[in-house]
């Protein structure tokens, strides 16, 4: 009896143990397979002219319809600065422990949060809004939330010529310490790569978290000192309160960019850095066996 026979045949009555059986019988294997870890981190390193290419392509696809073009990805942020300048500088005069250069303290933490806030966001839709790439082609699933955090860290670049022509010219002194501007935005870029992993795999099974995240997103830039000093509003909190809001790696990324860029900012305590080094490690390790974990499952609905 041929395959095809036995198959229909018994198509009625096969339980998954039995098909298991009968494809090792004649000696079938799954489509899609799971590699081991370390072979699919090969893989992603083998397809990285893939993922680069695929990036570029989305970077100019982006804005492809609007007039301004890629200039939004400035713009919006900057809007942003104006309107909580107004609200938290102008009207309810909140601006106690941001040094004092207001502009560009807001400036550079709404732009550095904007970095991850649409990597993550970005990485949550990556997998899920590319089904038919998915089921077309071979590749580590993978390349798609990372490309989408190289797409931001492209915008990044663009941000951050405005962000320092900003302290600039709100008399901001160039100095040495902006050269520690580089490792803060490898590290963060480390942290988005692997929150971005992570939340592809939980958007890929549930499309019901992508329409949250921006709630999610908003709320956590709340309490990310984007627009207040952290030290100042959590100086009379408890001490676990104070710590949990200092440990938050939005506001670590942030904090880091700051202290590289504002002369008058104050000093960083030292464990920043290593707080900073031990998100982006762990996030990255956490993403990427979440991400490879389901490597069999994407795309099947």
């Amino acid at each position: 009896m041929t395959l095809i026979t036995e198959v229909s045949a018994e198509s009625g009555k096969l339980n998954s143990s039995e098909a298991a059986r009968l494809a090792a019988r004649h000696g079938l294997k799954p489509s899609v397979q799971r590699p081991s870890l370390p072979a699919y981190v090969g893989q992603l390193w083998q397809r990285r002219h893939f993922t680069l290419s695929y990036a570029r392509a989305r970077l100019t696809s982006y804005y492809a319809t609007a007039t301004l073009g890629q200039i939004w990805h400035v713009l919006t942020p900057l809007l942003n600065v104006a309107v909580y300048w107004f609200v938290w500088g102008y009207l309810l005069k909140k601006t106690d422990g941001t040094g004092d250069n207001y502009i560009a303290f807001l400036c550079v933490g709404m732009f550095v949060f904007t970095y991850s806030r649409e990597s993550i966001a970005a990485g949550t839709w990556s997998i899920c809004n590319r089904l038919e790439l998915i089921r077309a082609f071979h590749f580590p699933r993978a390349c798609l939330p990372i490309a989408t955090t190289l797409v931001q860290l492209q915008q990044l670049a663009l941000s951050m010529g405005v962000v320092v022509a900003i302290c600039l010219a709100t008399g901001e002194p160039v100095t040495s310490r902006w050269l520690l501007l580089l490792p803060a935005l490898v590290l963060q870029t480390v942290f988005n790569l692997g929150v971005g992993m992570l939340m592809a795999r939980i958007g890929a099974r549930n499309h019901d978290i992508g329409e949250l995240m921006p709630f999610v997103l908003r709320t956590w830039m709340y309490t990310c000192g984007v627009f207040y000093s952290i030290a100042k509003v959590t100086g009379h909190a408890p001490a676990a309160v104070r710590m949990v809001m200092e440990a938050n790696p939005g506001a670590l990324y942030i904090e880091l960019a700051r202290h590289a860029l504002l002369a008058g900012y104050g000093k960083l305590t030292p464990h920043i850095w290593a707080m900073s080094a031990g998100w982006a490690v762990v996030s990255l390790a956490v993403g990427l066996v979440a991400c490879w974990q389901a490597e069999d499952r994407y795309g099947r609905g």
